[in-house]
């Protein structure tokens, strides 16, 4: 009977442990999309950047809309915070509102092109 309690403690932490981390991969894959998106997203207009990071919560299955983030551009600079809140089943019958929070920061120079080393 101990053994039997034991192995459900730990089947209960396993699970959890799996809830989680589901959660959290695709929190950390989202939020590199989203910075590879801002990094190499330098000929796109705010708009355009701001659908595409809105696409990319579809593709991840991140619970959170256009307004759940702000976009703003400082000189070379394209900074993305966001958040939101993913209900993650701890236990069976158990679900917990878990908060994401994300900062995105990208420094971008755009590569020169033929125009621009031809002078014309």
């Amino acid at each position: 009977m101990k053994l039997l309690v034991k192995l459900l403690i730990v089947a209960l932490i396993a699970n959890a442990a799996w809830h989680l981390m589901v959660a959290y991969t695709a929190h950390y894959r989202f939020k590199d999309s989203v910075e590879e998106s801002a990094q190499y997203g330098i000929d796109l207009s705010d708009e355009q950047l701001r659908r595409r990071v809105v696409g990319l919560m579809a593709q991840f299955d991140i619970p959170a809309d256009a307004d759940s983030f702000t976009l703003r551009r400082e000189d070379k600079h394209t900074i993305i915070d966001g958040s939101y809140t993913r209900a993650i089943d701890l236990f069976p019958g158990y679900s917990r509102p878990w908060p994401f929070n994300w900062h995105v920061d990208t420094y971008t120079l755009k590569p020169a092109s033929v125009k621009d080393l031809s002078g014309k």
